[in-house]
């Protein structure tokens, strides 16, 4: 459980603001939103990558994207079963 607190920081990067992205979750102080983020790391692209791409951002912005995203899985995807060996 230390480690679900320590992932959270995302709340200290990712912002809420109606008159950013049109209140879109983004990280703090750009208008880089987190769905952007997110989508390249999906499609394979390195953090290293992504943060060439947006300049704005800091390494510690895609560790909040991977922890928002863990903790948004945790509360919303059923855990599924494990399968049995018989």
């Amino acid at each position: 459980m230390a480690t679900a607190r320590k992932n959270r920081n995302y709340e200290q990067r990712i912002v809420r603001d109606p008159k950013i992205c049109g209140g879109q979750p983004v990280f703090k102080g750009t208008r880089v939103t987190l769905r952007t983020v997110l989508a390249s790391l999906a499609a394979g692209e390195s953090p290293e990558a992504i943060l060439e791409q947006f300049p704005t951002l800091k390494p510690e912005d895609i560790q909040a994207a991977i922890a928002f995203a863990a903790a948004s899985a945790e509360e919303d995807l059923p855990v599924p079963a494990v399968p049995r060996i018989e």
